[in-house]
């Protein structure tokens, strides 16, 4: 498939999931708030959306800002974050993001790639989510939905996963500010219908510009 197929292909699912999903939110309930969502974004490594945002209720309860997590029980914290899974190297991550926070950047998210990177814990992936959600800037996040039908969609081959290659072909593929809404809708789209296994393929929106749809017929894409 040529560049220019790809980019007619990607910019037809671009608004197709548009219209099946108007409301672009971030799944991850955070309330506005920039550090509450870096925050959540850690904890949201391997761990579902649903869970993250129950978890954060008691954690938010217990430490609602950037201060009293920095300054918190490291015990407590991890006590609180368990459920979300790699729970001492997360509890690391987000007292120490809270205190970098405090003392280089005066409380205040950074609004470039670059800084967020500093912070323990923040990939891309997170810097992305950051950028989009709350600075409005052109972001990718190359989730686990995003990555799996992307590549379905014939952007690259199904068996790339590395995020930071295919953050880099999608933006050569769409306009980079569509990226945030974009992610966002394919999320609920790959819980909804594109699913890892056994994706509703019968009925399915993208199946029109879906290239795996195309190759192996309706009902036999398995993932």
């Amino acid at each position: 498939m040529t560049k220019a197929e790809k980019r007619r292909r990607l910019s037809a699912a671009i608004q197709i999931l548009a219209e099946c999903y108007p409301e672009a939110e971030c799944a991850l309930k955070y309330g506005g708030d920039p550090w509450k969502l870096l925050v959540m974004g850690r904890l949201s490594a391997q761990c579902t959306d649903a869970r993250v945002n129950e978890v954060c209720k008691e954690l938010f309860a217990k430490f609602p800002n950037a201060k009293a997590m920095a300054e918190g029980d490291i015990a407590e914290i991890e006590r609180i974050v368990k459920p979300c899974g790699l729970y001492r190297m997360k509890a690391d991550n987000i007292k120490a993001a809270s205190k970098m926070l405090i003392t280089d950047f005066g409380g205040e998210l950074p609004s470039t790639m670059e800084e967020l990177l500093l912070l323990p814990g923040v990939g891309r992936k997170i810097a992305n989510l950051l950028l989009g959600d709350i600075f409005g800037k052109d972001a990718i996040v190359c989730d686990t939905h995003c990555i799996r039908i992307c590549g379905r969609l014939g952007m690259y081959p199904e068996s790339e996963k590395d995020p930071t290659r295919i953050e880099k072909i999608l933006r050569s593929l769409m306009n980079p500010s569509d990226g945030s809404d974009f992610c966002h809708r394919i999320v609920i789209f790959g819980r909804e219908i594109c699913t890892a296994r056994s994706p509703k393929c019968e009925g399915c929106p993208l199946s029109s510009v879906c290239r795996k749809y195309e190759r192996e017929g309706q009902g036999k894409v398995n993932g």
